[in-house]
């Protein structure tokens, strides 16, 4: 078997309010309807366009994180959702689908590698903006679950937050005592220090959030 990792730049009720947010959604498409859950700091603005879009049933919230059933299917908002192709190619969609920093995230399993490539291609034809985030063959069945990757407990970063963190633990960062300060980063980037403060925070959160929900 082999995976792929789409990752997919549309305008859509899930996209839109993640784009320049700490806000994080994972969806599992249940056809009549769909469960979300979403981390972050700024939960509201999503909340509020999935209430007036698509329409809430239920929902949990609390400590930055929320859990949600929707009234309607993604499918009915979502010009850019990538199903209807899935059968003329041989390729399964991986839930849950993902969100964050504007951009879908879908993984696709195929039993033969051209399915992918033909996959990808027929996309691109059709006008999606898409990249490939990474690809893999699958020969042995993880221990905790059939196709989880270290990928599944990694949330993801945008290029300045990752770009900051990689630095910061290059130069010493996070040693004790630190070697670096955030000051003396700011300089590398022109940024200003309070800039890179708020990306090491904005990584440091998502990384610690995802890190602490994979421990049990």
């Amino acid at each position: 078997m082999y995976e792929a990792t789409f990752v997919v730049a549309d305008s859509s009720v899930y996209t839109d309010p993640t784009e320049d947010a700490d806000c994080r959604v994972e969806l599992w498409c249940n056809e009549h309807s769909d469960l979300l859950y979403a981390t972050g700091s700024r939960l509201e603005p999503l909340l509020s366009r999935v209430r007036d879009t698509v329409g809430i049933e239920e929902q949990v919230e609390g400590n930055g994180e929320a859990v949600v059933i929707t009234s309607s299917c993604f499918k009915e908002h979502d010009e850019t959702h990538v199903d209807r192709y899935l059968e003329t190619h041989n390729c399964l969609l991986v839930p849950p689908l993902r969100y964050e920093d504007g951009r879908k995230q879908c993984r696709i399993l195929a039993l033969d590698p051209s399915s992918l490539t033909d996959l990808y291609v027929d996309l691109l034809e059709d006008d999606f903006a898409l990249d490939v985030r990474s690809k893999r063959e699958i020969t042995i069945p993880s221990h905790s679950s059939p196709l989880s990757t270290l990928d599944d407990a990694l949330p993801e970063l945008t290029d300045r937050q990752r770009e900051v963190l990689s630095l910061a633990v290059e130069r010493g960062y996070y040693e004790l005592p630190r070697e670096t300060t955030t000051r003396e980063l700011a300089g590398d980037f022109d940024l200003s220090r309070r800039t890179v403060e708020d990306h090491l925070r904005r990584a440091e959160r998502k990384l610690l959030t995802t890190l602490v929900a994979n421990l049990y």
